[in-house]
């Protein structure tokens, strides 16, 4: 069974009277364990489909399954719980809380999930190593490079071992040679046997994903597998 399943999706919003068609009855699986970058120009609806891949929104029509669960007719409620069980973000922004250390942002959604503090601590150290921080843990942002910032944001995607790993833009603030420490990062994610689907606009950093699917004007223009990416 597929890990993420859309049928016949489309995503329509009201712009005063005019109605915007963003996604256009998109048809997708992608199986456990898969790296994909989904690409597209401004407007081609590639941030919808994260979101609605996100659960962070429902389509208009159409039926998405994340792991074998109904997505598509859920409340808000239970969007909120199958985002926090299934799925780790990771921005282009970083979305770290400033005044905690790395240890503490990492730990955050552990401690929404109710986990006792010994294990909490464990886990996130656990997590933290995973990422090449392990010398780090007590840093503040402020402290930390941009590379290593996204490092953290990585770690905290991860502490919850979700299903899938959903990374927007996430070297948009880095400069080239950072961008490039986090796709090896992800390349051995990968290797580890994480889910990723990354949302990019850049060709090099796409590259790196085994699958590259492209949407123009709210559909799938193509979906093409590819050999192992650069490095």
């Amino acid at each position: 069974m597929s890990l993420i399943h859309l049928r016949n999706i489309s995503r329509c919003y009201q712009m005063g009277a005019e109605t915007i068609h963003a996604l256009r009855d998109v048809s997708l699986e992608i199986q456990r364990g898969e790296y994909v970058a989904i690409m597209g120009p401004s407007g081609s609806g590639k941030s919808t489909l994260m979101n609605l891949i996100g659960c962070l929104d429902t389509p208009t029509a159409g039926h998405y399954e994340l792991n074998g669960a109904n997505v598509s007719e859920m409340d808000d409620n239970q969007l909120a719980e199958i985002r926090n069980r299934e799925i780790g973000f990771v921005f282009q922004t970083f979305n770290l809380l400033s005044r905690s250390n790395a240890l503490h942002n990492v730990e955050l959604p552990l401690i929404y999930n109710g986990m006792a503090m010994e294990q909490r601590r464990r886990v996130a150290l656990d997590a933290l190593a995973q990422v090449g921080l392990a010398d780090r843990v007590h840093h503040k942002p402020n402290e930390l490079s941009g590379g290593q910032r996204q490092r953290v944001a990585v770690a905290r995607a991860l502490v919850n071992k979700p299903s899938l790993l959903l990374a927007d833009e996430p070297t948009g603030n880095l400069d080239s040679r950072t961008g490039a420490e986090i796709m090896t990062l992800f390349e051995e994610l990968s290797r580890k046997g994480n889910t990723l689907v990354l949302v990019t606009h850049e060709e090099d950093i796409a590259k790196h994903a085994r699958r590259i699917i492209r949407l123009r004007d709210g559909l799938i223009a193509s979906d093409e597998k590819q050999a192992a990416g650069p490095g």
